[in-house]
């Protein structure tokens, strides 16, 4: 096994991938769930990869939290999209980069959407700027993974699910060994 995947395994590990960040799953349930969702919907293998990566950026941050709950916006996205690029295609980085531009995307063209996001999400949403404004719509629309973006999304509101049966790791490791490529 790889350095690069020795290290996600060990992030996933740790004690911070027992964080919940507000929502009702921890880190490694709901990256799990991610994976899960996107693999039976017969994702690509880079997709799989994403979308139990999407998160990767909160274990890099303490996951302590406000009063109220509340937390100021990590830029996980961002941290995560760094750290993947250096080892993974685009295909796996640049939707973890816009998934929570997807959000906001679609609390601002989809009707509806915000009833579909956890309490957790809404709050994120605030600290993460709210709903674009149609500039950012467009410059959004303009995205080349825009698509992968919105997709990895909708994964992401359902993976959080108390109690959920899913894979282990080792079962996704393929996943991320094909993703990585030769």
């Amino acid at each position: 096994m790889s350095a690069t995947l020795d290290r996600i395994l060990g992030l996933y590990d740790s004690e911070r991938a027992n964080a919940t960040l507000g929502e009702v799953v921890t880190q490694r349930a709901h990256a799990l769930q991610s994976a899960w969702l996107a693999e039976r919907a017969g994702a690509a293998p880079t997709f799989v990869a994403a979308a139990l990566l999407h998160d990767i950026g909160h274990l890099f941050h303490d996951t302590g939290q406000a009063a109220g709950g509340a937390r100021p916006d990590d830029r996980h996205e961002e941290l995560g999209w760094r750290v993947l690029a250096r080892s993974f295609p685009p295909e796996v980085a640049m939707p973890v980069r816009l998934h929570v531009a997807a959000k906001r995307y679609l609390c601002a063209t989809e009707s509806g959407y915000g009833s579909v996001l956890s309490e957790a999400s809404l709050r994120s949403l605030g600290a993460q700027g709210g709903a674009l404004a149609l500039e950012q719509v467009r410059a959004f629309e303009s995205e080349p993974f825009r698509a992968d973006a919105v997709r990895l999304r909708r994964w992401d509101d359902r993976a959080k699910v108390p109690g959920l049966p899913t894979p282990g790791f080792d079962h996704f490791v393929p996943f991320l060994e094909a993703a990585l490529g030769p």
